[in-house]
């Protein structure tokens, strides 16, 4: 088995100075391809370098910038033309309810995770990198669940996930063959955000951490914790299904009136007066 199946490869990892762009950064390099690691502290890129090459052998190469300015991702792919671009950089976002945050705070997700992502996205099609090349974003498990403490994090996390499809279905349409493709992580105390998220979520639910990851359930969002502690959840469930219009399977609902749209008449409305002549 070969233990450096992308030897000869070279990557760029965006937010590679902690968390997981550090941990994507040491896989990478572990797997054989030479990492080019974009974050805008220098320091945490150096002690990723050292961690990761500390011979100085040209595996982890590290760019102090700012991910999110399209003039740092246009240098960064002329001048070493990656085949896989993983985009992970983005903001901490404040763990607050709703009417706690400011539009600024709010909105920071969009600023630095979307904003990243489309900027590399657009320049890997513009470029274009080459066919076969491979863009991954991360986007996260909030995408799809919500994360109500998280200020505007879940929607600018599923704008991600739709910049890579829309990028993709460009790929395609000019037969470019550059793949795109999006992650969902789900939360976890592994990484310092992680950290912070899973003790607001704690905090919010009442419960110790550890109760709250154990109750959780590893890796699901809908078990234990998601259905006990967000009933707005249920609410929209409910609200997303008129009580006119029944289930496919309206077996589930045995108590419910059915209404047969084609024949049932409509409500009955006046007609208008006819003006006199």
């Amino acid at each position: 088995m070969n233990s450096t199946p992308l030897a000869g490869s070279t990557a760029v990892v965006t937010g590679a100075g902690r968390g997981f762009g550090r941990a994507i950064a040491t896989a990478l390099v572990g797997a054989g391809a030479r990492v080019v690691g974009v974050a805008r502290t220098r320091a945490a890129l150096d002690q990723v370098r050292e961690s990761l090459d500390p011979f100085d052998t040209g595996a982890f190469v590290p760019f102090a910038a700012d991910a999110t300015d399209p003039n740092v991702t246009g240098l960064v792919l002329d001048e070493y033309r990656p085949n896989l671009l993983v985009l992970n950089a983005g903001v901490s976002p404040l763990s607050r309810p709703l009417h706690h945050h400011t539009w600024e705070t709010f909105s920071a997700p969009w600023h630095v995770d979307v904003k990243q992502a489309f900027h590399w996205t657009r320049e890997a099609l513009l470029t274009p990198l080459a066919p076969g090349s491979l863009v991954v974003a991360l986007s996260s498990g909030a995408a799809v669940m919500g994360s109500p403490i998280s200020g505007g994090y879940a929607g600018a996390k599923a704008t991600v996930r739709f910049v890579m499809e829309y990028a993709a279905d460009e790929s395609e349409r000019g037969g470019l063959g550059i793949r795109f493709t999006a992650v969902l992580p789900q939360l976890t105390p592994a990484t310092e955000l992680g950290e912070r998220a899973v003790a607001a979520y704690a905090a919010r639910a009442g419960v110790d951490v550890e109760t709250f990851l154990k109750e959780r359930g590893p890796g699901s969002p809908r078990s234990g914790w998601a259905r006990r502690s967000s009933p707005w959840r249920r609410i929209r469930r409910r609200r997303a299904r008129p009580p006119c219009s029944p289930p496919p399977d309206s077996s589930q609902y045995p108590d419910e009136p059915r209404l047969d749209h084609a024949s049932a008449p409509l409500p009955h409305s006046p007609s208008p007066p006819t003006p006199a002549v």
